[in-house]
């Protein structure tokens, strides 16, 4: 799992060689806790296994001391006295840490980096996305959740008008648009993710069909309009915020994607939709994050 947007001029590391679940909990402790675009963590298995390493990068020194309590207080205190610090060279950490991630598979949809491009079966959808700075390679549990929703949806039915808010690196707007051969609206605030999306579209042959915008929610005039199938792979807060405008968007039997969401974010996310007439259809939770899909009326 990579998470948080990496600093260009990243100078200073953290490193913890631990279990799986306490590597993930640390890494997810601190893309929580610290700006994501000054902090960047990336949490893989070592060769040979159980051990896992987590990485994170700073872009700022760290306050050592801080940072120790926190990890003490999420896992224990042996988890804290293993962090190691150090400071680091100018480099290309992601393409070094994207080295140690597998592809991630949903469906027929295989996410995967340049260095597993042979891992291709016939009949794969492949979507090569790089970590860059922009939210999105797969790996993560949000990411991954909306991935395997997708996979769901499209066997029961097939989506003709489909927006992704927050595209981030573009993976979900591309396999939409790999899956169902039609144009995808998405947008982002973040004006280096909307350039990110539209080369990995160009780059996975979805350039005619995605092409992202920077915008606020959806207050642009390329996301105008209504929508059977719309992902919102945020966070809970704009989440929430955005209820009406989302709501306002969905035709009549759309269903919404909704993820970034940790275990105690859900219930507020869901009172958020439920007050526009909105109601869980299926939940599906990796690592400790919720995806979920609502469909408009019934009774969730």
């Amino acid at each position: 799992m990579i998470e948080g947007l990496p600093p260009n001029n990243a100078s200073h590391m953290l490193r913890l060689d631990c279990d799986e679940k306490r590597a993930r909990a640390v890494a997810d402790l601190i893309v929580e806790t610290f700006d994501p675009t000054e902090t960047a963590a990336a949490a893989f298995e070592l060769d040979g296994g159980p051990q896992w390493s987590l990485e994170v990068y700073f872009a700022d020194a760290p306050d050592e001391a801080l940072i120790r309590a926190l990890i003490e207080a999420a896992t224990d205190a042996e988890t804290a006295r293993a962090v190691r610090f150090s400071t680091v060279a100018e480099q290309d950490w992601v393409e070094n840490a994207l080295a140690g991630l597998a592809p991630v598979r949903a469906g027929r949809v295989l996410v995967h980096g340049a260095h597993d491009r042979a891992r291709r079966r016939a009949n794969d959808i492949g979507v090569e996305i790089e970590a860059a700075l922009a939210f999105g390679t797969g790996h993560h549990g949000t990411t991954l959740g909306c991935l395997k929703a997708l996979e769901r949806i499209a066997k029961r039915r097939r989506p003709t008008r489909i927006l992704d808010v927050g595209t981030g690196t573009g993976v979900l707007a591309i396999a939409s648009a790999r899956l169902f051969r039609q144009r995808i609206a998405c947008g982002d605030i973040d004006p280096v993710a909307v350039a990110t999306a539209r080369a990995n579209a160009s780059a996975n042959r979805a350039g005619p069909y995605v092409r992202p915008v920077v915008a606020t929610g959806l207050r642009h005039a390329a996301l105008q309009g209504e929508y059977d199938l719309i992902f919102a792979n945020i966070l809970a807060r704009p989440l929430r915020l955005l209820a009406p405008e989302i709501a306002g968007a969905a035709a009549p039997g759309a269903e919404l994607v909704l993820s970034g969401l940790l275990a105690r974010d859900v219930g507020g996310v869901l009172d958020a939709y439920r007050a526009q007439g909105f109601f869980l259809f299926e939940r599906r939770d990796i690592d400790g994050w919720a995806t979920l899909v609502l469909r408009r009326g019934g009774v969730g």
